[in-house]
């Protein structure tokens, strides 16, 4: 075969695609459960962290020392214990399935419960997790983090500064889901509300809308004295 010519050339490129494909595919087949798994990794630590435990060494090791269940609500306020996979897309499980994860902690003795929250920021996605008392209506802590927002901006939201001002406030009003994020400056509400990012607006009404929505979904939970099947 003549190699100058254009049907080598293109015969030799199409070969080598195909090569270079099956090599990509294998590797990212390979690498799969790794990857799973890492992403299982951070999604436990940003579970622990919105408890105020952070800079864990062994994820599995601490998640399990304060996760005492993974429980999903029912549709009167109550919860089972999940006996399927570790989940990491909450978003799509909800969509998917209607499944709504509670995350049952006990830490220091006291009983906290973590709720995973996501919306829209800005730029893209914005994501995190919430964890409240044993009273269902006291923020103990929270988690926020983000795709792509803009640094020392709307970005701010993964900041402990901001998320700190969360710890006390509480969640419903008359049965409603009061807490969430307003334009800085602009408080009424100090027991529920908390003060937006100077100059990440949008980013901050992403947040607000994220924490109504989401918590909106485990209503039934908050308002039920019932806790487990």
């Amino acid at each position: 075969m003549n190699t100058n010519s254009n049907s080598y050339t293109i015969i030799y490129a199409s070969v080598m695609v195909v090569i270079v494909a099956f090599l990509l595919a294998f590797v990212s087949s390979s690498l799969r459960a790794t990857q799973n798994k890492n992403v299982e990794l951070d999604t436990k630590k940003q579970i622990l962290a919105a408890l105020h435990i952070q800079g864990v060494e062994d994820a599995d090791a601490e998640y399990n020392k304060y996760i005492k269940s993974d429980m999903l609500m029912n549709e009167d306020g109550t919860l089972t214990e999940n006996t399927g996979a570790f989940a990491t897309g909450y978003e799509k499980e909800v969509k998917e399935n209607g499944r709504l994860h509670v995350f049952v902690a006990d830490v220091n003795g006291e009983t906290k419960y973590v709720f995973p929250v996501y919306g829209a920021g800005l730029w893209g996605a914005i994501w995190g997790y919430v964890a409240l008392n044993s009273d269902k209506d006291t923020v103990y802590g929270v988690y926020f983090s983000h795709a792509s927002e803009t640094p020392g901006l709307g970005a701010d939201i993964a900041a402990a500064h901001f998320q700190g001002e969360f710890n006390g406030k509480k969640t419903l009003e008359n049965g409603e889901v009061a807490l969430g994020v307003v334009k800085n400056g602009k408080v009424e509400k100090p027991d529920y509300q908390v003060d937006g990012i100077s100059g990440g607006t949008i980013t901050s009404v992403g947040v607000d809308a994220m924490l109504k929505t989401c918590l909106n979904n485990y209503k039934n939970f908050l308002t039920n004295n019932n806790e487990e099947k």
